[in-house]
């Protein structure tokens, strides 16, 4: 009995030696391929644009005063570039030599990882990010400045109590809504091609129903 269409289909894509719907097969192949190729691409550039940023805001930081700053954004930098450099390996080491869905399905559980993984470190990080802004600011030259225009600080053995709480609180709201900044931001930059992967990978679950 002759095979039904979806069949065909079916084996088309499920088999990586399968010769019964070769064009269908290369389709997908050369869909997932580039998807993945793309996002590494876009991948390697932001790590990149990070350490590059990192450095520049470090040679502003000492131009206008508040080196602090510059010096506590780049450790930040680098160990958000460090351990995504470690998945980044992870991700070369996915195998293209198998069948279009196996190689998608590594590829997402591999994003997903990768997701959750910085998704936890944001949250440590953007209360980081806030406080080398306050530190930088605190250990420089404009502090006069702006506490002149401020009332009295109330201080305790020298340490502005109201001021640390303040900072505190602010840090523990970014702690609580860091892996929620990190996936809005990962939506920003790598939005469309997370979009393509899922329309991918939908179009080969339910040919696999």
């Amino acid at each position: 009995m002759e095979k039904s269409i979806e069949t065909i289909w079916k084996e088309g894509f499920l088999e990586a030696d399968a010769l019964v719907a070769p064009k269908l097969n290369n389709l997908y192949t050369q869909k997932s391929i580039h998807i993945v190729d793309k996002f590494k691409r876009m991948f390697r550039n932001n790590l990149r644009g990070i350490v590059i940023g990192a450095i520049v805001i470090l040679g502003l930081s000492f131009v206008v005063g508040i080196p602090v700053m510059g010096i506590m954004l780049l450790l930040i930098a680098g160990a958000i570039v460090l351990v995504n450099r470690i998945l980044q390996k992870r991700l070369i080491e996915i195998n293209p030599n198998v069948s279009s869905y196996e190689y998608v399905k590594s590829f997402d559980h591999w994003l997903n990882e990768q997701i959750d993984i910085n998704a936890r470190m944001a949250r440590f990080y953007y209360p980081f990010i806030f406080l080398s802004m306050v530190m930088g600011f605190w250990f420089s030259d404009y502090l006069p400045l702006i506490t002149s225009h401020l009332p009295s600080i109330y201080l305790v053995n020298g340490i502005p109590v109201f001021w640390l709480l303040g900072v505190l609180i602010i840090m523990g709201i970014l702690y609580a809504v860091g892996g929620r900044l990190y996936k809005w931001d990962l939506q920003i930059v790598y939005g469309r091609v997370l979009k393509k992967l899922d329309e991918i990978l939908s179009d080969m679950e339910k040919l696999r129903a």
